[in-house]
């Protein structure tokens, strides 16, 4: 039996043989889309690992936290770490620090300030997660387009041979039909996964962000109450 990806003569219908067979343009277009497709599978496996990785760090980070009976003991311990809700916390800690620092406390504007340093970091840290999904949302919005501009151009090229042949029998047509319609097909190959991958891990980001402005909120609140104790400035 003639191997399925080996098989390249003249008229077969085997994927190697349709990539060989095209016209240079449309081989270019294959081409890019399999370098885009590998591309999106490097980024979909390695965000998949890291989100799955820092969903369960946050876990273990806010279990410790909750259990913690010192703060700065806590803070000293973990505050130094490069995990999102890490982030969070250290920039909360960072501007209680500088609003109590003097002998009297503005209420109010400590807890403004607290809420506003909190969900800084947190719009810092959602946007440092997000950083290459945009590649997803290019890749499964353009890749179908440019494989459809590789179909357009191979179907031309087809046609412009059979006119030149003068012979329009299904043999002659079918296997340039078949090479450009693959440009098409390869786009879809890239587009699909990349696309699903995008709204998967946009739908886990946004989760993330969500639990982290849990964080932000109960620590916001657990700092508001400990201002009640402090004097009041004016």
């Amino acid at each position: 039996m003639t191997d399925f990806f080996l098989h390249t003569d003249t008229g077969s219908m085997s994927p190697v043989a349709l990539f060989l067979q095209a016209d240079l343009l449309v081989q270019i277009v294959m081409g890019g889309l399999l370098i885009a497709s590998i591309w999106t599978w490097a980024i979909i496996v390695s965000f998949g690992v890291r989100i799955g990785g820092t969903r369960r760090k946050i876990d273990r980070f806010e279990r410790d936290f909750w259990k913690a009976d010192d703060v700065d003991a806590f803070h000293r311990r973990e505050g130094d770490s490069e995990l999102p809700v890490a982030k969070v916390f250290a920039a909360g800690v960072s501007e209680w620090r500088r609003s109590t620092a003097t002998g009297t406390v503005d209420r109010g504007g400590t807890r403004e300030r607290l809420a506003t340093a909190m969900g800084a970091a947190v719009a810092s840290e959602i946007d440092k997660l997000s950083d290459r999904l945009n590649i997803l949302a290019t890749v499964g919005a353009v890749a179908p387009f440019v494989g459809l501009f590789g179909t357009v151009w191979g179907i031309m090229s087809s046609f412009t041979h059979i006119a030149a042949a003068q012979n329009t029998s299904l043999a002659v047509v079918a296997p340039g039909i078949a090479e450009a319609l693959f440009a098409t097909a390869i786009g879809l190959f890239a587009a699909i996964p990349a696309v699903i991958a995008y709204n998967r891990f946009s739908h886990g980001i946004n989760r993330i962000e969500a639990r982290l402005n849990r964080f932000a909120d109960g620590f916001h609140a657990t700092l508001s109450r400990q201002l009640e104790g402090e004097p009041v400035r004016g």
